[in-house]
């Protein structure tokens, strides 16, 4: 059972989190600042800093989870299943129980309106790309022991690059359109997954 001491924690995050979003989405990114963020919430700064390193994290931390979550789906897949369709069948389960761990912390509009933010500010884009890295090199890592292959092998790699960069690119048409729900995201990026296989093949019908 969690102690008082935690779920006050678990609370004081939480909200550090949803007001992030909201001042974020209302002022933007560069005009939002850690001290506004602290003062909405009434705590310190030192306590802001006690829970996050920076703006950045605070800004991505629910992306952050999402991803962590994504992880642990592929991770679970059963071992028949072929690499690809692991990523497809973990990216359908993350999508499934998208909404309950995000409504937890925020409403799912509000995390729906930050990510359109997140696709369309440059720095926070740029920040978020580096930290997708880190979960591109342990997805590689972990299909490559998931098939038994040699950590010389470039397949997990030009694999994880293929889809998730395919997954970035659905993500932006979606930031850039006026739809900023979760059928509409997940709509976008199984259009872009779908057409994954045939746009790396060698012919392409000219129609």
């Amino acid at each position: 059972m969690t102690g008082l001491r935690e779920r006050k924690k678990r609370r004081t995050r939480g909200a550090l989190i949803r007001v992030a979003h909201e001042l974020i989405v209302t002022r933007g990114y560069d005009d939002t600042t850690v001290d506004q963020i602290a003062d909405a919430v009434d705590v310190s700064q030192r306590t802001f800093f006690r829970y996050f390193s920076s703006k950045e994290e605070v800004a991505l931390a629910l992306q952050d989870e999402t991803e962590a979550g994504f992880y642990e789906a592929v991770r679970d897949r059963p071992a028949q299943e072929s690499p690809i369709r692991a990523l497809r069948n973990a990216l359908d389960a993350t999508w499934d129980h998208f909404g309950e761990a995000i409504t937890e912390i925020v409403p799912i509009g509000l995390y729906m309106r930050m990510w359109q933010v997140i696709e369309t500010t440059p720095s926070l884009l740029a920040a978020h790309l580096r930290r997708s890295t880190e979960t591109e090199a342990r997805l590689a890592a972990l299909l490559t022991a998931r098939e038994g292959l040699s950590p010389d092998d470039r397949r997990p790699r030009v694999l994880v690059a293929s889809f998730t960069g395919v997954m970035r690119a659905a993500g932006r048409e979606w930031g850039e359109g006026e739809d900023v729900t979760v059928e509409a995201a997940r709509r976008t990026m199984d259009t872009y997954l779908d057409l994954m296989a045939p746009a790396l093949s060698d012919g392409w019908s000219r129609r």
